[in-house]
């Protein structure tokens, strides 16, 4: 059996594993195996091309990155991603969000620790 605190984590981390994906386009284009390598150099981010390429997938069709084939000069072919302006804005929306959620969580937890 999973830790309640683990299994929280968990699913943190897939509800806003789509933001970070979209942060690390901020700055301009990257193919997967370049996403999944950056996610997992971040603490707590580690993730799977299993996993990435469903969602990269998810956020074409939503419109918030679009994507462009290009040749390798080491290998096939390979698919670089950007973010739109939809997923620009989305992430510009959700940042703003994360900063509120994230201070009353910490002063939730502060205050807690302290009663």
């Amino acid at each position: 059996m999973v830790p309640d605190g683990e299994t929280s984590i968990t699913q943190l981390r897939r509800g806003v594993l789509e933001f970070c994906v979209l942060a690390l386009l901020r700055d301009g284009e990257r193919y997967s195996f370049d996403l999944v390598r950056a996610l997992g150099e971040a603490e707590g981010l580690v993730t799977s091309e299993g996993t990435l390429y469903p969602l990269l997938g998810r956020l074409r069709r939503e419109g918030m990155v679009q994507s462009t084939w290009r040749e390798s000069a080491t290998g096939p072919p390979r698919r670089y991603y950007r973010i739109t302006q939809d997923g620009d804005a989305a992430l510009r929306a959700f940042a703003s969000q994360w900063a509120r959620f994230r201070d009353s969580v910490d002063t939730l937890i502060e205050v807690g620790a302290t009663a």
